[in-house]
């Protein structure tokens, strides 16, 4: 059971790492605010720093991780070019990724209750994740 939960944890963390990575990639083309592309760079090497952590983790348990949701990942996608293309500015953008962080730290709490039986190591690897997006989250309110 342990070795079974650590592994779905691992593999949501994943999924939402790479979500994450995604969703900034996908507003830092529209956004005209030095500090708020420098916020938005530097969370998404975190991002990056975390993912490669996740694959060694994974890679112990001879797991390849997960990739978000294809529906997800589009709506994501779809949300994000619609209301940037209509409002580009960066207030929007802040936004976005608010909304992006929220959801993420909504997930990955769930999943941290959900598979209680995983190992330590995992459970941290997630509160870093929830941590890192609630951390983006707060950063982006004075672009709001």
């Amino acid at each position: 059971m342990v070795e079974q939960d650590t592994i779905r944890l691992l593999r949501e963390c994943d999924a939402g790492v790479k979500m994450g990575i995604s969703s900034i990639g996908d507003v830092l083309g529209y956004v005209s605010s030095p500090e708020l592309k420098k916020l938005l760079q530097d969370s998404s090497q975190e991002h990056d720093e975390l993912k490669a952590e996740l694959q060694g983790l994974l890679a112990e348990y001879n797991d390849e991780g997960k990739e978000p949701a294809a529906m997800a990942k589009g709506m994501s996608w779809l949300k994000s070019n619609v209301k940037l293309t209509v409002d580009g500015s960066d207030s929007t953008a802040a936004d976005l990724m608010v909304d992006g962080c929220n959801m993420g730290v909504k997930s990955l709490s769930r999943y941290l209750n959900q598979y209680k039986a995983a190992d330590e190591r995992s459970k941290n690897m997630a509160k870093r994740i929830i941590s890192a997006e609630e951390r983006l989250s707060a950063d982006m309110r004075p672009f709001l």
